[in-house]
């Protein structure tokens, strides 16, 4: 496994390296950046490792201007200090988020989930070709195990965004993890099937099952296949009045 280490503190990059060899021998290092212009210039020229370790305050600014300047499509593993960038890291091909000072445990666990991710979701997006501006998305290929399958969008009930992970939910009730975050997966959708309703749901129009005005101009909308317990898709305040004119599209 390559990986990439993004930090400005050399002993916690040091520490990490360390906690990295000692829980995977064969990892390789393939560099460690400490700063923003320097990770843009090294990902504009090098292969894309398998993962990057990203800290957020860098010595020229925040990490998340690297995505700004270069393509990432590696998963990131954010570490931190602090705990308010944790919505944008997921934002930001980011799978898990370490609140420093961590623990060798923690970097194992995050590993770990990285290697489930890599086993249960599509092929990684580095392995397929980029979508032409404005193209949209007819398909997803996804891999379970060793079976490779292909999912047709008219299949898509909906997208869900739950415990860090973005499922793509299928009208025949199976679910799959993707490698995608809402905000980069809603450009490559068909606009007339698919509304963003809020920001854990992206739903095709057929799977609306039913629809209940709340207030403040809200809508709950009861989907098929149902959502897990505790997961509402109510189309959010701001959202509402364009889900209405989509509706009648």
């Amino acid at each position: 496994m390559k990986v990439l280490i993004i930090e400005d503190e050399e002993l916690a990059a040091n520490t990490l390296q360390h906690m990295l060899q000692r829980i995977t021998p064969q990892i390789a290092i393939t560099a460690i950046l400490e700063t923003v212009q320097a990770a843009v210039s090294w990902l504009s020229t090098h292969p894309q490792p398998d993962v990057i370790f990203m800290d957020i305050h860098l010595g020229d600014g925040e990490s998340f201007h690297i995505f700004e300047e270069v393509t990432v499509n590696s998963p990131v593993i954010f570490t931190t200090a602090y705990d308010q960038y944790m919505l944008k890291a997921f934002k930001h091909q980011g799978i898990d988020y370490l609140l420093k000072p961590f623990e060798e445990s923690d970097v194992r666990a995050a590993l770990d989930k990285l290697a489930t991710i890599r086993q249960t979701t599509p092929i990684a997006s580095e392995s397929l070709p980029a979508l032409p501006a404005g193209r949209l998305r007819n398909r997803f290929m996804v891999k379970i195990g060793n079976l490779i399958k292909t999912i047709q969008m008219e299949d898509v009930a909906y997208f869900m965004a739950s415990d860090k992970y973005l499922f793509m939910v299928t009208k025949d009730q199976q679910r799959y993890i993707i490698e995608e975050t809402i905000a980069s997966i809603a450009p490559q959708l068909n606009p007339s099937d698919f509304f963003r309703i809020n920001r854990k749901f992206i739903i095709h129009i057929s799977a609306i099952k039913e629809m209940h005005r709340l207030t403040r101009n809200r809508v709950q909308v009861i989907l098929t296949p149902t959502p897990p317990d505790g997961i509402d898709s109510i189309v959010s305040e701001d959202r509402a009045e364009e889900f209405k004119q989509w509706l009648d599209m």
